[in-house]
């Protein structure tokens, strides 16, 4: 099962993605701002979705709609 991109490109485990929309994080005051590079992306059950590490926040979960290749 593929994982695609904003761009329809095929992200696979450990790709550096940027995002391409301000994204409000829940849970927190913190708002990812659009172009925050997003390094080593893991891949998920849920084809629509990554796990990432931001460096204030652990255990992010972000759309695959709103990342691009980098």
């Amino acid at each position: 099962m593929d994982v695609r991109d904003s761009n329809g490109a095929i992200l696979q485990d450990g790709d550096n993605v940027t995002l391409i929309k301000d994204l409000k994080v829940k849970g927190t005051s913190e708002t990812l701002k659009r172009g925050t590079m997003i390094k080593g992306i893991q891949l998920t059950d849920n084809p629509d979705e990554v796990n990432c590490r931001h460096a204030k926040i652990k255990g992010l979960v972000l759309r695959a709609e709103f990342l691009k290749k980098a």
